[in-house]
């Protein structure tokens, strides 16, 4: 359902032998809904990672309103670092310390998820 699906609808069939009949119409009205509830989790928890391991960070969105692009940010980096529900970093480095955020849009609406600070011990 998109916002220009709104307006007023009514059907039409035959309805004996001699004619058609048309219902009375009915005024619909799509409302935008914004996206809400990004948030950002890591695996192991609470970003703090050794030099080397693994670091998973995942992004949820509470309420959809239908097909979502996201991307990923670091930040002082210009471009995504993915696309993906989860962003995962094989070997941590030096580089991968600081903030990260997952950006999520419906085609309407963008919505942004509270920063998680990654540190690699």
């Amino acid at each position: 359902l998109q916002l220009n699906h709104s307006g007023h609808y009514s059907c039409r069939g035959q309805a004996d032998y001699w004619g058609w009949k048309e219902s009375v119409p009915v005024t619909v009205t799509v409302h935008e809904v914004p996206l809400l509830g990004v948030s950002l989790s890591a695996q192991p928890p609470g970003g703090q990672v050794a030099l080397g391991d693994r670091l998973v960070l995942s992004c949820t969105v509470a309420t959809e309103t239908g097909p979502l692009s996201l991307s990923w940010h670091q930040e002082c980096s210009g471009a995504p670092l993915g696309t993906v529900p989860h962003l995962e970093l094989r070997h941590t480095g030096d580089k991968d310390s600081g903030q990260y955020r997952c950006r999520v849009s419906d085609g309407d609406s963008v919505a942004e998820s509270d920063p998680l600070n990654v540190t690699v011990l």
